[in-house]
């Protein structure tokens, strides 16, 4: 008597779901990159996947692809690619969640004006916000009003000597007006 035996593979749930979030320009080169995982450990394996993921990727309308092991939801916009990668297992879903509310809420901090130019220009919201959404592989936040909201909150708290002269003069002018009306 033959008997087959099916085997499944559990995999533990894990709270750590993004590999990796990256920003491409036209060209496939890197804008902005966070790996929170040393599937690629060196700068120049990093590149390289950025590369293949680029040429895959860029001139395609779908929104997910399966590279190298790892799934990766992607969206383009103008002279921008925006990729959130997990593993192969992950949920697209989550991860797309993550991209969405990532483009979303630079959309807001840019004032719809999603763009190279504009993104470098602002890269301290970028950071903040990438940071706000994930941290460590974890998703923290996927509501983009929520993310705008914190970014705006840590962008007040710059310190004084990375301040302009006229956010200094700004800020006092405030503070003696309100110490005036009391």
């Amino acid at each position: 008597v033959d008997t087959q035996f099916i085997q499944f593979t559990c995999i533990e749930p894990s709270l750590y779901t993004v590999k990796a979030v990256l920003i491409l320009d036209n060209d496939g080169d890197r804008l902005y990159a966070k790996y929170y995982d040393d599937t690629y450990p060196t700068v120049k394996e990093q590149k390289a996947f950025e590369k293949n993921i680029f040429n895959k990727t860029h001139r395609t309308d779908s929104e997910i692809a399966l590279l190298e092991g790892l799934t990766v939801v992607y969206k383009s916009n103008i002279d921008l690619f925006f990729y959130v990668i997990g593993s192969s297992h992950e949920n697209e879903l989550m991860l797309m969640a993550v991209l969405n509310c990532l483009f979303d809420s630079l959309s807001q901090m840019l004032r719809k004006n999603v763009e190279r130019r504009a993104l470098l220009e602002n890269m301290e919201g970028l950071f903040l916000a990438v940071d706000e959404i994930v941290d460590g592989g974890v998703i923290l936040e996927s509501d983009p009003q929520q993310v705008v909201h914190r970014v705006a909150l840590r962008g007040d708290d710059v310190p004084l000597t990375e301040q302009t002269v006229t956010q200094v003069l700004q800020s006092a002018k405030e503070q003696i007006k309100w110490s005036l009306l009391r």
